[in-house]
């Protein structure tokens, strides 16, 4: 069977399409612009079509082109606009380094007409330059597992290669292993100047000279093109704009003083993105909160330690979920952690459970990650448990003395990061199960807490 996945580049013609277009190709064929017959037909047929999507668009017919194609579109569009710019005396152009090829192009030659032309970066980038993956002694092998660390999080991969020593055999295995993990590379040959040519399949650049460089930003911005147009919501895509949500922030000893913590800010910031009217409010003005609503939201979000309470007052027939367990979908595997989940029926007396969090917060009385989460876990499953912890980067490799591994939502990780933990966890037939799971799982609501999902 052919599968056909190119779709952005050009798009089979339906049937109905050729149906309609068949005609125009076999006897209403002229040139519009000829004066016979056939061309006067033709040019009818162009000029209702014109009409017809000047309605469908509320414009003039006026204002409707027919190209040949997208790259014939974006010429068009540019070059016109930059020359109404000039004659108005207006020559900066602004637009961004990852746009096709046919607008890149375009700019460039309208730079070489005197066009100021300013293009914005992808947009927040963290850049991380690895210690070598050839270092030796003691140090060096902890500097090369730093940066084997580093890769766990990285998106798009750039190998800087000696050009005069070419590949040596830890750069052939690094690169055997980004192709095994699919995740996009570049090889860079660095010192190109100093040699006649590099192999075909890397970028030839000098940073003595500049070589290269320009090149260099262009293929990271291909490269990075398809990871910044994907539009992941945390929760929107399961709601509908112009309903009401509720969010329960507890603001206890462990808040931040004077701001909302980071997973509650950006469900925030999507819900209002999304046309959704948020109302936040404590567990303690819950209650009053619902009263003042004319009816019911349409989905209450709250923080995953406050669940027993909220879950009294909100109506059942109100969908309920945490901001823990959004961050379980938006960035991890909903489905492997709530396999998790049900894995800790089976902790048994001396099981280790490793309790890791993603960031490096000043730990307080009555933490959740130390204090919290061990004496639940302990008195849910009446078994006398271990508890080790980690946070930051420093997620233990082997995890084969773990009974269960209880993650926190992952709101300072990236996606990789936490997928590389959970698909580790999952290799090594660890359970691994993140807060907001967990506690709903102990406090008897979880099927209440991830219906939403189903």
């Amino acid at each position: 069977m052919q599968v056909y996945a190119d779709n952005a580049a050009t798009t089979k013609m339906s049937r109905v399409a050729i149906d309609a277009m068949l005609p125009y190709m076999e006897t209403v064929f002229g040139n519009p612009s000829s004066l016979h017959s056939i061309g006067q037909r033709a040019k009818e047929a162009l000029t209702d079509a014109r009409e017809t999507i000047a309605a469908c668009l509320n414009a003039s017919p006026k204002e409707i082109y027919f190209t040949s194609g997208g790259s014939e579109a974006d010429n068009q569009a540019l070059l016109s606009m930059a020359a109404l710019g000039a004659r108005r005396g207006k020559k900066h152009i602004i637009s961004t380094a990852f746009e096709h090829h046919a607008v890149l192009h375009t700019l460039k030659k309208l730079e070489k007409q005197g066009f100021e032309v300013e293009l914005l970066p992808v947009g927040p980038v963290v850049i991380l330059d690895t210690p070598g993956l050839d270092d030796e002694g003691e140090l060096g092998l902890l500097r090369v597992e730093k940066a084997r660390q580093a890769l766990r999080k990285t998106d798009v991969a750039v190998l800087v290669v000696d050009a005069v020593l070419g590949l040596q055999p830890e750069d052939e295995a690094f690169l055997r292993q980004l192709e095994a993990e699919k995740k996009p590379y570049l090889t860079v040959f660095n010192k190109a100047d100093l040699v006649a040519s590099v192999p075909e399949n890397g970028l030839a650049v000098s940073a003595s000279t500049g070589q290269g460089v320009h090149e260099l930003k262009e293929a990271l911005a291909a490269l990075a093109r398809p990871l910044t147009q994907q539009e992941h919501l945390l929760v929107c895509d399961l709601l509908r704009p112009g309903l009401p949500v509720v969010l329960v922030t507890p603001i206890d000893k462990a808040a931040p003083k004077g701001r909302l913590i980071l997973p509650q800010q950006q469900t925030l910031r999507e819900l209002l993105d999304h046309g959704i009217p948020a109302f936040v409010c404590r567990e303690t003005e819950l209650e009053a909160t619902l009263a003042l609503l004319s009816a019911p939201p349409q989905l209450v979000i709250t923080d995953s330690q406050a669940f027993r309470l909220v879950a009294k007052l909100v109506p059942k027939s109100v969908p309920l979920t945490s901001f823990s367990i959004l961050f379980a979908r938006y960035k991890g595997d909903l489905e492997l952690l709530v396999h998790g989940a049900d894995a800790l029926k089976r902790l048994q007396d001396g099981d280790t459970v490793l309790i890791s969090e993603g960031c490096t917060h000043h730990r307080q009385c009555n933490d959740i990650g130390t204090v919290k989460l061990p004496g639940w876990l302990t008195r849910y499953t009446g078994a006398q448990l271990t508890f080790e912890t980690s946070s930051g980067t420093g997620f233990p490799e082997d995890l084969s003395g773990f009974a269960a591994i209880v993650h926190c939502g992952g709101c300072m990780l990236n996606d990789r990061e936490v997928l590389y933990r959970l698909n580790e966890a999952a290799r090594q037939g660890v359970p691994f199960v993140n807060y907001g799971l967990l506690i709903a799982h102990m406090k008897g609501i979880f099927d209440r807490a991830t219906e939403l999902f189903r």
